[in-house]
Parts: C-alpha cells; structure tokens; sequence
C-alpha cells in the first residue's frame, strides 16, 4: 500500500499512529520518500495546530478588548492593519527560510541548512530594529493616518507597544519558518503553545487590572501578546541550540555568511514585496471601511478575526506542502514534489469547504461570541457569510503560492498579486462599497472576487511546471 487509505479500517491503527508522531514530533525519517499521505500528515498536522494558535493570539485580544466597547475593538483592528505590513515582511522573509532551509536538508547538507537558519535570524533583527523605533514614536500620526476617530486614538498606546516590539513577531515566525523548513514541524508548534498559554492568561490580567496586576485596558492586551511572543522566542532559542532537531546551531555557524544572506535576500525580497502587495492592500480595505465609522471597522475586524482562525489553519497544510517541495526537489525528485502540491491541496479544499459552510449556517452564533452590540454584529456576520463564501477557492490558493514560494519561485505569485489585489480588489472594493451603495458589505465582495480569481490563476500557471527549474 503506496499510501494512507482514510476509508479502509485497517488504515485506522495507522492513522492514529500517525497523528501522534507528528504531534510529539518522533518520527525522524525522510520527507522525500515513502507515502505522500503520511508524509503531509506528519507536517501538515503540527502546523496546522501551530497556525490555530498563531491566530488565537489575535482571536483572545478581540475576545478580552470587545467587553471595553466599539472603540476599543476599532483600535485593535486598525492596529492590526498596520502590523499586517510587519507580517508581511515577516511571512516574506520566513518564505525564504523555509526554501533554503528546506533545500539544504532535502540535500542532506545540515551544515548549510544551520548557516541558512542564522541569517534568516540576523535579516528579522536588522529589519525589525528600524521597523519598531518607527512605529512606537510614530503610533498615533499613523492611527490618523488610517481614519481613527479621537476615541480611538486615546488608546494609542496599544499600538505603540504592539509596532515598537515587532521584533518578537519578526523572530517567532522567522525562526518557526526554520524548524518548518527543516521538518521539525512539531517543535514549532509546541513554541506557540507556550506563547499562547502565557498570553492567555496575562491578557485579561493586564486589562481588567485582576488581581497584583494594573488595570491598562487596551493596552494591557499589547503587553500580554508581547510577553507572551517574547517568551516563544526565547525557548525557540532553546531549541536550536540544544541539538536534538534536525537542525542543530552551533557555535560556528554564529557568524554572518554573505553569500547565503545574499541568496536569501534575493528570495526573501521578492517574498516580502509579494506580502506587501497582499498586506497593503488590505490597509486600503480598512481605510475604506474606516469611513463608514468606528462601527464599521469593528464589524469587520471581529468577521476577518473569526476568519483568520479558519484560514490560518490551511497555511498548515499550504506549508506542509512547500516544505515537500523544497526538501523533494533538493532530493532530485520534481514529479514527487508536484504530487504532494495536489494532494495538499484536495485535503485544505475539503477542510475549508466544510468550516465554509459552517460559518455560513451558524455565522449569528459564532459572531454573539465576541459582540452583542447591535449596530456591530449585523456588520460581523454580513462579512464572515460572504467571505467564508469563497473558502474552497482560497484553499487551493494558499497550497499553490506556498508551493511557489518554496521551489524558491517568488516572482511568480508576486505577479498574480499585483494583478488580483492591486489591481483588481482595491479597486472594486471601492466601486463597490461607495459609489454602487454596497457600504461594507462591498468591500467584503471584493475580498471575495479577488483571492478567488488569485486562485484559479495560481492554478493554470502552476501546472506549467517551470517553478521546477528554479535554483535556490
């Protein structure tokens, strides 16, 4: 039996098996043979897992800062619109990591998988470090910048903290994208356990005052995310050094490397300008709903938090599969490494088509979660119903980008972006929202149409294979 049969009951013990080693992370063999089901599922799962709780950070500081009112929330979501810049040059540098990473181990070269791991390291400390001085003394021209009203720019502080110490994001996805890269899936996942249990139960210490601790209000859920990222990173630390992964840093590898910082650069610039392009755009997206009002602004950050906890899970399965590409086409296997995209991408189909229309059925009882404010929640529903709409088609565009991106393509789905989101939903975003009378409900169309239309792109350029010949 070449792989995982879900329907067959024998297949069961196996598949238990399975789920429990990719959970605790013992199983040490090769991605580059064997079944291609059992092979997503042991990398698939742990970060699938790790994603779910990546978002949760963003899901409890809604959950905690909704009881202090529609300001509240409106200024966490329009902090969080800016951070989306600092994601994505995060997520861009990690697309490299992961590519290089990923392609040292498929050539069974952990030396330069090491190497590769400390320059994706020191790129997050040079780029945070300027990124954050801006952002904290800039904070609160920038809550202006993007249509804050004055309630909400008297919690500027919130956004102060949460820019100034982007470099714990920074690290916690970079160095994640390392243990991802090299197939230690399961480790990255136990981090962001740690991370989200402290900042779980700091949050509403810090905002509600309970207890020895202040009562901050918005600004205690800056300082218990922070914490609790900043922790993560320390044990990530840990971890590689050690040596009981399958990357190991030692002491010499501490030392830049030019050569593969400049490959890195070349794969992570592209990377990152691609997650701007998607970012920015969604800037735009909140700048048109910011004048409609703070009601507006809460509605729809409430609906795209309960929707990031369903599709961050899918970048599990969409990183599964470009770990697969990077460690099969190191191995010298194309064929294998296009296999593991379409299969990746039947099972994040079938995933999100059921939390789809799960969202959709039950969309008044999920959003009651996080707001009973009346002018708030039609808002909130309205946007989780049209956008989960488009679900199946995002699956299969995240497998697809993520798959591009870790052949070290990066300049392919840069392009389709420019073209679906630049070019095609901000525009439409406004057409729609303002000048043909949809008000928000427009923009959560266009987000629709766009990554929609991203995907079956993403589609027919990914079946011409070129994405195979690319060096890293």
């Amino acid at each position: 039996m070449s792989e995982i049969e879900f329907a067959a009951p024998a297949a069961a013990p196996r598949l238990w098996t399975t789920i429990r080693q990719s959970i605790a992370g013992s199983h040490h063999g090769e991605y580059t043979e064997g079944p291609l089901g059992r092979a997503i599922l042991l990398l698939a799962i742990p970060m699938v897992l790790e994603l779910v709780l990546e978002s949760v950070f963003a899901v409890v500081d809604v959950f905690f800062v909704s009881r202090l009112g529609a300001d509240a929330v409106a200024t966490v979501g329009l902090t969080e619109s800016m951070l989306t810049i600092i994601y994505a040059v995060a997520i861009g540098l990690s697309a490299g990591a992961t590519a290089t990473v990923a392609r040292r181990i498929g050539e069974r070269d952990p030396d330069g998988a090491a190497r590769a791991a400390v320059q994706a390291i020191a790129l997050g400390v040079f780029v945070s470090v300027p990124l954050g001085l801006g952002g904290f003394w800039f904070a609160r021209p920038l809550l202006a910048l993007m249509g804050a009203s004055p309630d909400v720019l008297a919690h500027s502080s919130f956004a102060a903290i949460v820019l100034g110490c982007n470099g714990v994001i920074m690290l916690l996805f970079l160095i994640n994208a390392v243990f991802r890269g090299a197939g230690d899936a399961a480790v990255a996942m136990r981090v962001l356990w740690i991370a989200n249990a402290i900042n779980i139960c700091l949050d509403p210490c810090f905002i509600f005052g309970l207890g020895p601790f202040p009562e901050l209000g918005v600004t205690g859920a800056a300082v218990a995310t922070t914490t609790g990222r900043g922790i993560g990173v320390l044990v990530q630390l840990y971890m590689l050094r050690r040596g009981h992964g399958r990357i190991v840093i030692r002491r010499e590898h501490l030392r830049l490397d030019p050569p593969v910082m400049l490959s890195m650069l070349r794969l992570s610039g592209t990377a990152v300008f691609q997650m701007l392009i998607a970012t920015s755009s969604w800037v735009w997206l909140i700048r048109i709903l910011a004048s409609f009002g703070s009601v507006a602004v809460a509605g729809c950050t409430i609906a795209i938090r309960i929707v990031m906890f369903a599709l961050l899970p899918s970048w599990g399965l969409s990183n599964a599969a470009a770990t697969l590409v990077g460690q099969n086409l190191g191995a010298g296997k194309p064929e294998r490494a296009e296999a593991s995209v379409w299969r990746a991408t039947i099972y994040n189909v079938a995933f999100l088509g059921v939390v789809g229309a799960g969202f959709a059925t039950f969309a008044e009882i999920i959003v009651s979660a996080f707001t009973s404010d009346p002018a708030v929640a039609p808002i909130a529903v309205r946007g989780l119903r049209i956008i989960s709409a488009g679900f199946p088609f995002y699956a299969a565009g995240y497998v697809l980008t993520n798959a591009f991106n870790g052949a070290g393509d990066t300049v392919t789905p840069t392009l389709i972006n420019i073209a679906c989101l630049w070019l095609g939903e901000i525009p439409l975003a406004y057409v729609l929202a303002r000048p043909a009378g949809f008000g928000p409900p427009g923009v959560f169309w266009a987000i629709a149409i766009a990554f929609s239309a991203m995907s079956l792109v993403s589609a027919t350029v990914f079946r011409r294979g070129r994405w195979k010949l690319k060096r890293v």
